[in-house]
């Protein structure tokens, strides 16, 4: 038997992955969802990401102290992330605008002014995230994982991908559902908001 918490935690991540599936389809073969990064008429790739909406709502509530692991079992904890600009993304290889937006972030990571903490939301094989992010090239963006989507359910995240942005000194600035052109004038505005 459930108990009242367990019921409610189902429920919700039920709930979660319902609306996130709505946003990106997990379908395979003929149906599936397009490659994430399709160039047509030699438009870089960022212009075809969709935007997300800015939301402010949350502004200077804390990060939360969670933890999360990767697939050989190393934890990293979030509350240890502070002392510059922090981006949480949160993401699915089966996920096509969360892999178009990633080469963008894997750029970000690199250029040190901002840290970059991904969490997949993929479930089953935990080997298979490293796999994809060695597969794409995204040598600065590190395997986390979060298959029970605390995370999703920590920031209230309906579609993936989302992000969610921090502060230095750990206190929150917006958070977006759905992709930004981070490369991009807008996404830089968004980043320079914290110092990034």
């Amino acid at each position: 038997m459930l108990s009242f918490p367990s019921l409610t935690r189902k429920i919700l991540l039920s709930g979660l992955m319902m609306a996130t599936l709505a946003a990106c389809d997990r379908q395979s073969g003929a149906d599936k969802q397009p490659p994430a990064a399709i160039q047509s008429s030699g438009q870089s790739a960022t212009a075809e990401l969709p935007a997300g909406e800015v939301d402010r709502s949350h502004k200077g509530s804390r990060l939360p102290d969670m933890t999360f692991k990767d697939a050989s079992g190393k934890t990293i904890r979030t509350t240890t992330l502070t002392g510059k600009p922090l981006l949480i993304n949160l993401w699915a290889t089966w996920c096509g605008p969360c892999v178009a937006e990633l080469p963008e972030l894997d750029r970000l990571a690199a250029q040190g002014k901002v840290q970059v903490l991904t969490l997949s939301q993929d479930t089953g094989a935990k080997e298979k995230v490293a796999a994809f992010l060695k597969d794409k090239g995204l040598t600065h963006l590190a395997p986390w994982l979060d298959p029970e989507a605390q995370a999703a359910m920590q920031w209230q995240v309906s579609t993936l991908p989302a992000s969610i942005y921090y502060d230095a000194q750990g206190r929150e600035v917006w958070r977006i559902n759905g992709s930004k052109a981070w490369a991009g004038a807008e996404g830089a505005s968004l980043l320079a908001e914290a110092g990034g």
